[in-house]
């Protein structure tokens, strides 16, 4: 008998497994969101017929397959730059996707638990809605692979100025959930109604521009210097770093914004004022900003920050305006656990080489802070994975902000699909926002993205390179910008208090 309910539950498990691996091919660099909701699809399916007897487990191989191929671009830099051995990089990887399946898992057992199957469709929104805001939440948060990063070239994509990338993940598991329950009873009207309610209302929306240009340009550069990863904390290599971002710059003076990387200057800011103040000097010549990612240690407090410091000309004057520590400056709010700030320090720092990272023990900056000045420009700074949590880049938004800058160094994860679904992201903050986003990176992927979330200009991965390129400046808003969350979250609550309002029945839905 317990081979049998253990063979009963390895089929819908392993399907499970299946549809969220499958997923990973409707992210960058595969894009087909098309299979987006059929693969959300099985896993309702599956819950159906399963409700009773294990949910969490199969919402648990369900985001095991979702994490497990969709960031396994991690084991890069686990098995490169981690010191441990390949099976130490695979347990610690698996380790990470067990903890991220976590949230779907508790997903499917609210669903089943709490809410009767025929009005699941309704349930779902509200219930994904609150699991993923804690994914995003706990530990700092990992909002990557949301699901609605994947729509950025579907018709969806024309909800997020509206309700974001949240909200079309709300409506991509509503559907999901209508179609897992209408298909096997040939009931299709009712996914048919909602497929083009969804999508048609989505690309008809998508025609309304909500931020318009101005008139005005930015002459903008941004930088890739292409420095391999294994020499970016060794000193010796400060210098020859250093010259390599001056030489690919000196072209480019002229220019309105010039724009470096994450840690592009690798020496601590108060060892690096010499060359700070004569760059600063150079710009000021041509009445051009200039901004770069440092690390700044504080020898007296012994707190270490990654930041982005502005440089040259503010506010148009054709005067040099940097003095260590002037306030022109942006430090990190979301640190990458292990990469930036190592969870329960005293234990683990010195148990593997990975605990042990350089610039690894960072402090944080505040949630707000004040918008970067460059010449004439103001600009809303993330830094590597901050781009992916939407509401700080909201609350760091003003109507005077030109452009949301995002840098990073994407050399710690290889030739794997990782920094394609980095580069997603900051097209998807672009779309709610109506706001150009410029990506700075190391090794790439660098491009400029413009207010609809399309690629204006990109640099290929793994070349030192500076691009230029004018980037037109928006006025006006989004409503997502506006009400944020607001109206999604007020929906879908209603939403779920209607289903425990409803009728009871027993029946599950076959």
């Amino acid at each position: 008998m317990t081979t049998i309910k253990k063979a009963d539950r390895l089929v819908p498990c392993s399907l499970a497994l299946l549809a969220g691996a499958g997923l990973t091919f409707t992210y960058a660099p595969f894009s087909h969101w098309y299979l987006t909701p059929v693969l959300l699809a099985c896993l309702f399916w599956l819950l159906a017929r399963k409700a009773t007897e294990f949910p969490t487990l199969l919402g648990f191989c369900f985001g095991l397959g979702w994490f497990g191929a969709g960031i396994s671009w991690v084991h890069v830099s686990i098995a490169d730059f981690g010191g441990l051995p390949l099976a130490g990089s695979i347990g610690l990887m698996l380790l990470l996707c067990a903890y991220l399946a976590v949230y779907p898992a508790l997903a499917c057992r609210i669903l089943v638990r709490v809410f009767r199957p025929q009005y699941w469709p309704l349930a779902i929104s509200f219930v994904w809605l609150v699991t993923e805001w804690l994914r995003s939440w706990v530990l700092t948060g990992f909002p990557w692979l949301s699901l609605g990063y994947s729509q950025i070239n579907s018709p969806l994509a024309g909800w997020m100025p509206l309700i974001g990338e949240t909200g079309v993940s709300v409506l991509l598991v509503m559907f999901a959930c209508t179609l897992s329950q209408t298909l096997p009873r040939k009931k299709l009207l009712i996914s048919a109604i909602l497929l083009l309610t969804l999508y048609g209302g989505g690309y008809l929306t998508g025609l309304h521009q909500w931020t318009t240009p101005n008139s005005k340009k930015a002459d903008v550069v941004m930088v890739q210097g292409n420095i391999k990863q294994e020499l970016r904390w060794i000193p010796e290599q400060d210098i020859p770093t250093m010259s390599k971002y001056w030489a690919l710059t000196e072209l480019h003076w002229d220019a309105d914004l010039i724009i470096w990387p994450e840690a592009a200057v690798p020496k601590l800011e108060p060892l690096a004022v010499d060359f700070l103040s004569e760059l600063d000097q150079q710009l000021a010549a041509t009445g051009t900003g200039l901004i770069t990612g440092i690390v700044n240690y504080n020898f007296e407090s012994e707190n270490a920050y990654n930041q982005l410091i502005s440089l040259g000309s503010k506010n148009g004057e054709k005067q040099g305006h940097y003095a260590y520590p002037h306030s022109n400056r942006y430090a990190k709010h979301h640190l990458l656990p292990i990469g930036e700030f190592i969870p329960m320090e005293d234990w683990l720092r010195g148990l593997a080489p990975i605990f042990d990272l350089p610039m690894s023990s960072f402090s944080r900056g505040d949630y707000q802070q004040t918008n970067l000045t460059a010449s004439s420009l103001r600009l809303a700074p993330a830094i590597c994975f901050e781009i992916a949590f939407p509401r700080q880049i909201r609350a760091n938004l003003h109507p005077y902000t030109d452009f949301i800058l995002t840098v990073s160094n994407d050399a710690w994860f290889g030739r794997s699909h990782g920094p394609h679904q980095h580069m997603e992201i900051a097209r998807v903050r672009a779309k709610e926002f109506g706001i150009p986003v410029l990506r700075a990176t190391n090794n790439g992927i660098t491009g400029i993205i413009d207010a609809d979330g399309q690629i204006l200009a990109q640099l290929p991965q793994f070349e030192a390179q500076a691009l230029r390129a004018q980037v037109p400046l928006y006025k006006g808003t989004t409503p997502y910008a506006r009400f944020g969350e607001l109206w999604v979250t007020i929906l879908s609550l209603l939403a779920a208090i209607l289903t425990l309002w409803l009728p009871r029945s027993d029946k599950y839905l076959s």
